[in-house]
């Protein structure tokens, strides 16, 4: 066979993949100004709306926050400010993003973002059900309920027109993957892979529902390598005694997570072509995490397994204590609890969305 018939058939293709990609920038260059950024979600993405609730699952006290301005704990689940933090003050929306509960927050500041997560929640409802947290259903109650408030301040076209050029960040999954597949009795009852595909079906009927509402810049992100995170580490250990004293990513939660993405790449895909003048996108947090624990070092890491908190093993939320020790010096922790990255990998995952993702909405 002519090893030179292929080439003009892959030619082809390069040359259609590359006017796509400038067909994507010249519609990214035109776009109007982002307005503003609003947040659904779990931990990753709540700024404090637990404090709130009646909920196990808050981070309101010390040693959370000992990074933020005047090391408020404020509810974030880290040593200072999240990925959405760090995004809305690049995007020169406003310098931290507010929890949408904290009386605090005005009308006026509903205009510019606010997050409605809450730690502990999920895509699943049972999820947020057992800890207490504010369901997706609930988070979209309140997000009825500031548009509501922005409406009778600026009026129904300027409100619409702050939903249609704000970007949305939907942020969770992970949640519910341990506590319903990996770390519970469902976990035997049902496949990963059906489980996984319950809660795509629960991210597609929740994008419905924000186009339906005006939304048109949506982001999604995937899941992290779930394996690595401390806690899971931990357990993996004491259920494999041969390894117990040497700390390993459990490589086939990993692999889940990939897959999970991989899905997610096609839904957001195929959700930006049937939702007439959308942008869907796909947030990859996984590879600047599984990053940051290959080569520390090229970030200033040192500690990639193990959270700042305690012996940054298990602890998290309530067991993560003002009486708990923490380390020396966090901004070489990857990690600042047992599952919650610390605000240097925040800084980090929000620099790789701001140039991989945001350039495309």
């Amino acid at each position: 066979m002519n090893p030179n018939h292929h080439k003009p058939m892959f030619l082809t293709f390069l040359i259609t993949l590359l006017l796509l990609q400038l067909l994507n920038l010249t519609n990214a260059s035109t776009s109007p100004p982002i307005t503003a950024l609003y947040a659904f979600g779990d931990s990753t993405v709540d700024s404090g709306n637990n404090n709130y609730i009646p909920t196990l699952f808050q981070s309101n006290h010390p040693p959370y926050g000992k990074s933020f301005p005047a090391k408020l704990s404020t509810g974030r689940f880290s040593d200072g400010k999240l990925a959405t933090d760090f995004i809305v003050s690049s995007l020169g929306l406003k310098p931290t993003l507010p929890a949408y509960l904290n009386p605090s927050v005005k009308p006026v500041d509903l205009l510019t973002g606010v997050s409605f997560a809450s730690a502990g929640g999920g895509l699943d409802d049972r999820t947020a059900k057992s800890s207490l947290t504010l369901t997706m259903d609930k988070q979209w109650s309140y997000f009825e309920e500031a548009l509501g408030k922005m409406k009778s301040l600026v009026g129904d076209s300027e409100t619409n027109r702050v939903i249609k050029n704000a970007v949305i960040v939907i942020s969770a999954g992970t949640n519910d993957m341990i506590f319903n597949v990996y770390d519970h009795v469902l976990g035997s009852l049902i496949s990963v892979s059906d489980y996984q595909d319950y809660l795509l079906t629960k991210v597609e009927v929740f994008v419905q529902r924000l186009y339906e509402a005006g939304a048109r810049r949506i982001t999604i992100a995937g899941l992290p390598p779930i394996g690595c995170l401390p806690v899971q580490v931990t357990l993996t250990s004491i259920k494999t005694p041969r390894i117990f004293h040497h700390r390993i990513c459990t490589e086939h939660q990993n692999d889940d997570s990939r897959v999970y993405n991989q899905k997610l790449q096609k839904l957001t895909f195929s959700l930006s072509q049937r939702l007439r003048g959308s942008r869907v996108l796909y947030l990859d947090i996984y590879s600047p995490l599984i990053d940051m624990i290959k080569h520390p070092r090229k970030y200033g890491l040192e500690e990639t397994l193990r959270g700042c908190c305690g012996t940054g093993l298990l602890e998290a939320g309530p067991l993560c204590q003002p009486l708990s020790r923490t380390c020396d010096d966090v901004s070489k922790y990857l990690f600042f609890d047992s599952v919650h990255p610390s605000q240097k990998a925040y800084s980090v995952i929000s620099s790789f969305a701001l140039q991989k993702l945001f350039p495309f909405l």
